[in-house]
């Protein structure tokens, strides 16, 4: 059975030192809790830093360390002080997290952290390949690691990899901002299945996909040559159950066994009982909006006067990256903020907010989770947010309000919750009066629709259906993988090809036997094509035919020199050796003075594009133009044509990246099969990239080798990856 292995910036341990004796604590956390068990049951290996710098202890205590976390089935990468400053606090802290979260302006270039980010994750992708077989599958996991899937599969192309991105992803402006852009995007599409825990991340990373590297993007599949890339999103769940559980053991507790956190909390509930909790839970981090949360908390008290004195404000803040700078000025303007509100608004036995600037224990967690009334989740960017979702599962008697940041990824689930603008005060001054007169009604109908579909789909039941998804990408490659031409397949042609007396050889152009460019007219074939084509060319058993879409001039001029036959604009015309060229029908092209106005008009308001007049077609080209921008023109444009054209016995041809108007008809297919009535072969192939070319691969005998470039569905029998291919191909088969 192939084994499962993750891969994250950290162990789900934590190393611990005594008295010189090393232990081993697990940490909390949703990443470490739902993929544990996982990872130990197909017998993997979780590969991570262990948290110390490997220069700080020695040979003797590293092993020691490296033999405990082995029995846990971990495997410790081993970073040095200046890789953690370089890669973690510099390039994964200080570039991507504020440039993903929208914060430019805290975003640092550095190349000398870009240079230790790769290092490090080289480091990391050659453990992983250190344990690895081909059959295995590996999960990697989050911003630290971006280019890690990329680096694993150009080194082992047979292993089934996983990434999951747990923070957004951003739209294109942001993200072309970085200098390295290319590169994260290519160490990205590494892996077959992509994750992220909302639809929008998962739109704005295809369209810097398709923008970027030009790639096509069908659905939810990334066409990159040879393999097809899946990405979708997997909105990551909680251990509800955890929660649940902890929730239901507070409130049976007995008295004498209660902490004096909760007693605390229990005699001020007591002392107060018409007074409501707002709980706010965060890592001081400039994501979250706790300065905005805090405004809107002192405009909720000046706007509804009536409520001060009602209600306590519990706010904790956890601390992070203490040494930055913005880190400190936010930790200054959060404590000014507190300090003004409380002065403005505090009277005898009341304090609007109560301001913890430390870590809790998840017992005291659950306790303000099962206590407070209302949460306020207001970050102004976040990938998930799961202190939401811990908050629901907590609500064992179904009361309690959750007011949330559309901006949070969590706010794409929880469609029951309060949903804010994080930046609009105002309108969160409002809802939280609105959530402090909810009826018990209305606050147990929203949280009990909330709970069930919290409950449903948990932290275990995303990792379970990413682990399926993996699977089944792994099927549709597999799909894939049974039309690519094995050795054994290639022998089987080309002995195939050596005993037949009379073959003929159909090849389309474009994206077949050269590469596409911006224009057309730049792709002449080359020398090396050249030499291919007259090798198979002087074989007098061979009938070697180009059959394109290219007008006949263009075709005419670059091989007239050379011993083949050519079929242009799609089989309208044909030039047989020797011979001038004719046309396969009799056609008329007056209707292209209609048609063409409409190109014109689509011309001139989408950028870069531009049209091909050839005898009897038109051709629109939208490949220069901006991807989206031109494959919307590109429907429009379709939709207006079926409206020109009416029953005329025209076709509209949507190509790679052109649409193609022609009289019907006349095809690739009826083409070739006129040829072949001229030519009958023993042997007969046809290679093809575009979806012109299906008609040919229909239409000729059962015993055709047909061939596709590229991945898109076919009819064909067999698949090459790229224009390279073929003609490796070609060369071999001779």
């Amino acid at each position: 059975m192939n084994k499962l292995h993750i891969i994250s910036n950290r162990l789900p341990f934590q190393v611990n030192k005594l008295e010189n004796t090393y232990s081993l604590v697990e940490s909390v956390g949703g990443l470490a809790t739902g993929m544990k068990s996982v990872y130990k049951k197909l017998g993997g290996y979780w590969i991570g830093w262990s948290g110390i710098a490997h220069e700080t202890i020695s040979a003797d205590e590293s092993n020691t360390i490296d033999d405990l976390l082995k029995k846990e089935f971990c495997l410790s990468v081993p970073l040095s002080s200046d890789e953690i400053n370089l890669y973690y606090e510099g390039f994964s802290n200080n570039t991507i997290w504020p440039l993903f979260h929208y914060f430019t302006q805290h975003a640092t270039y550095k190349h000398d952290d870009w240079d230790a980010y790769v290092r490090v994750n080289q480091k990391f992708a050659d453990y992983a390949l250190s344990v690895c077989n081909d059959d295995d599958t590996i999960w990697i996991h989050d911003y630290q690691l971006l280019l890690v899937p990329g680096m694993i599969k150009k080194a082992n192309p047979n292993i089934s990899i996983g990434y999951f991105l747990h923070i957004p992803f951003p739209s294109y402006e942001v993200f072309r901002l970085l200098p390295w852009r290319k590169e994260l995007l290519e160490g990205i599409l590494g892996a077959d299945l992509i994750g992220f825990h909302t639809y929008d991340y998962e739109r704005h990373f295809f369209s810097c996909v398709r923008r970027l590297l030009g790639f096509d993007v069908n659905m939810n599949q990334i066409n990159i040559g040879s393999r097809i890339v899946v990405a979708d999103a997997f909105p990551m769940g909680i251990d509800y159950n955890k929660f649940e559980a902890k929730a239901q053991e507070i409130i049976a507790k007995p008295d004498l066994e209660k902490t004096d956190f909760s007693k605390e909390l229990e005699r001020f509930i007591e002392q107060f009982p018409e007074r409501k909790l707002i709980l706010s839970i965060d890592r001081l981090d400039y994501s979250k909006g706790i300065p905005n949360r805090l405004k809107s908390f002192e405009r909720f008290l000046a706007k509804y006067p009536e409520v001060v004195g009602k209600v306590t404000f519990v706010m904790l803040a956890v601390p992070s990256r203490e040494q930055i700078e913005h880190y400190q000025q936010l930790k200054r303007e959060v404590d000014e903020l507190v300090g003004s509100i409380n002065a403005k608004y505090r009277e005898i036995n009341y304090s609007p907010i109560w301001y913890f600037y430390r870590s809790m224990p998840f017992d005291q967690l659950v306790e303000l989770y099962v206590k407070s009334e209302i949460a306020l989740i207001t970050p102004v960017r976040d990938g998930m947010n799961l202190v939401a979702k811990e908050y629901v599962a907590s609500k064992i008697n179904k009361k309690g309000v959750i007011i949330i940041s559309e901006m949070a990824g969590a706010s794409k689930e929880m469609c029951e919750a309060l949903i804010i603008n994080p930046n609009n005060e105002e309108e969160i001054a409002d809802t939280l009066f609105q959530a402090m007169n909810m009826t018990d009604e209305e606050q147990i109908q929203r949280m009990s629709q909330l709970q069930l579909r919290l409950k449903r789909y948990d932290l275990f039941k995303w990792a379970s259906e990413f682990i399926k998804g993996l699977d089944k990408v792994a099927g549709i490659q597999r799909v894939f993988n049974t039309k690519s031409i094995s050795q054994n397949i290639f022998s089987a042609i080309k002995t195939h090809y050596a005993q037949a007396n009379k073959r003929v050889l159909f090849l389309d152009y474009d994206g077949t036997l050269v590469g596409f460019k911006s224009n057309p007219v730049l792709t002449k074939p080359d020398e090396s094509l050249l030499n291919i084509l007259r090798t198979l060319a002087a074989d007098k058993r061979n009938e070697i035919v180009i059959i394109s879409g290219r007008d006949k001039n263009t075709l005419n001029l670059w091989f007239n020199e050379n011993n083949i036959h050519l079929i242009a604009e799609h089989g309208i015309w044909h030039r047989r050796i020797d011979s001038d060229w004719t046309m396969s029908v009799a056609l008329d092209n007056a209707w292209m003075l209609k048609i063409k106005p409409l190109l014109e008009h689509f011309v001139d308001i989408t950028p870069a594009t531009f049209i091909e007049e050839k005898s009897y077609s038109l051709v629109w080209h939208y490949r220069n133009a901006e991807q989206e921008y031109s494959e919307r023109r590109a429907i429009e444009l379709k939709d207006e044509l079926k409206h020109l054209i009416g029953n005329q016995n025209i076709e509209i041809m949507d190509g790679d990246k052109v649409i193609e108007i022609k009289v019907g008809g006349v095809n690739k297919g009826i083409a070739a099969a006129a040829f072949l009535s001229e030519f009958p072969a023993e042997f007969i192939l046809a290679i093809g990239d575009d979806w012109t070319d299906e008609f040919m691969f229909k239409e000729l005998p059962d015993t055709t080798h047909s061939i596709k470039v590229g991945i898109k569905q076919t009819f064909a029998k067999y698949k090459l990856d790229s224009v390279e291919k073929v003609r490796e191909f070609l060369s071999a088969l001779h």
